[in-house]
């Protein structure tokens, strides 16, 4: 069943200064580590009625891509996401804490208090990281179905952590002298295969709004992980055809956990260069792109197909009976399988597949174009059910972004596609909305 209007977020993980953007006169790169960007992007975002800002993270460092852009590097995220608390008022803030290295007392107390300075805004995106474990004394990173585990228990002590202290045990009788009614606040006592806690959590719930939790795995371990818990997904879903597929696992998954398919609503990625013209947004996209030469973009192919082009003729098609069977990438399936049904139905040239969006760029969704196409695309995915709404990242530079909350939104709004007011003060309600 659709929903009557799109949800929306917004990354606050500046992806308009990644690749060349960055070196753009006037690009704002110098307050990177600084909160006033993000918050100069939630306050744009709130104007504009979106559901949420959102900083994804990671807990590791790539050398090789600091020289040219600033990849992984950024402050902390529920940090930045507190320190902007105070300055909105209506916008739900999404920050990301991983389950495999974190402790999950940590982690709900952080994002408790992140609710209440927020006022019932808080949202947390369960991740169970792809790596990083040299900076937490692991030798090697757990294997998926270790981590799912981990991140399932993590999930269920911090629910149960939340509820240790209900906010109906808060009396504050001035006259009684009676603070609190500690008959209601009482340990978990959980001992399982990776945490003992005894609780209770030394913060109280928040009144009202309870906190969403996002989760962005892509695997089948993911999907059902995502059907147990989740309420928004933050998928990788280059085009139509994944997103419905998604859609359908994350549906099934919900039904076997015994919730409701709308309950898990499917956010995917949404790469966003845009332009006047859609010769002008194809040029920002190459520009940003520029540097990633031939050589690299055949490694890829070759990472993503197991397909080498490197004596492959530039004027001879590529087909499916060219790709090596049974490949499988380590790097995101849905893109691997997007470019095999551009290959299945388009049968292009070399030239013609290192030139594709999906070989340059993210594992998103992308729109390379004008507002209209947005537009456009926007309303054909959700109207075909494959979405539930989308998480802005907009590409290039800051003209993406000024387009995607000034021009966008408001043509999204013009067609009854999304809200023209807020009609709620939590991240939950939003959600109901």
């Amino acid at each position: 069943m659709l929903r009557p209007r799109l949800c929306i977020g917004m990354s606050v993980a500046p992806t308009w200064l990644s690749g060349e953007g960055w070196r753009h006169q006037g690009s704002g790169i110098e307050g990177l580590y600084s909160s006033d960007l993000a918050l100069d992007v939630a306050r744009r975002a709130e104007a504009a009625h979106l559901d949420f800002v959102f900083r994804p993270d990671a807990s590791f460092l790539p050398l090789s891509v600091m020289e040219q852009s600033f990849g992984f590097s950024s402050l902390d995220p529920t940090l930045l996401l507190a320190s902007i608390a105070r300055e909105t008022s209506r916008i739900g803030l999404v920050t990301t804490i991983s389950t495999t290295f974190g402790h999950p007392y940590h982690a709900a107390r952080q994002l408790m208090s992140l609710h209440w300075l927020s006022r019932g805004r808080a949202g947390w995106n369960v991740v169970t990281a792809l790596q990083g474990n040299e900076n937490f004394g692991l030798p090697d990173m757990p294997s998926s179905e270790a981590r799912y585990a981990r991140a399932a228990e993590f999930t269920q002590v911090v629910r149960r952590l939340w509820g240790s202290f209900p906010s109906r045990a808060l009396l504050v009788d001035r006259e009684a002298g009676h603070y609190a009614d500690t008959d209601l606040i009482l340990p978990i006592d959980h001992q399982g295969a990776n945490f003992q806690v005894r609780g209770p959590m030394n913060l109280p719930e928040y009144p009202g709004a309870d906190i969403p939790l996002m989760q962005a795995g892509g695997s089948a371990l993911g999907v059902d992980f995502a059907g147990q818990v989740a309420d928004m997904v933050f998928a990788q879903t280059p085009d139509l055809a994944a997103a419905l597929a998604m859609r359908r696992q994350l549906s099934d998954r919900a039904q076997a956990h015994r919730r409701q398919p709308r309950d898990v609503r499917l956010l995917p990625g949404l790469s966003l260069y845009l332009g006047d013209t859609r010769e002008e947004a194809r040029a920002l996209f190459l520009a940003t792109h520029h540097r990633l030469d031939r050589q690299q973009r055949m490694a890829r192919v070759r990472d993503f197909l197991g397909l080498d082009l490197a004596d492959w003729p530039d004027d001879r098609p590529i087909t499916n009976a060219d790709l090596p069977e049974n490949h499988r990438s380590p790097r995101c399936a849905s893109q691997c399988d997007a470019l095999r049904r551009i290959i299945r139905d388009d049968r292009p040239t070399p030239p013609d597949l290192l030139a594709r969006p999906e070989i340059l760029a993210s594992v998103h969704w992308q729109v390379i174009g004008t507002v209209d196409d947005a537009v456009a695309e926007i309303a054909t995915w959700f109207r075909a059910g494959g979405i539930d709404g989308f998480i802005a990242v907009p590409g290039g530079s800051v003209r993406s972004l000024d387009l995607l909350l000034d021009a966008l939104i408001p043509r999204l709004v013009e067609a009854g596609l999304f809200r023209s007011r807020y009609t709620a003060d939590t991240l939950r309600g939003h959600l109901e909305d």
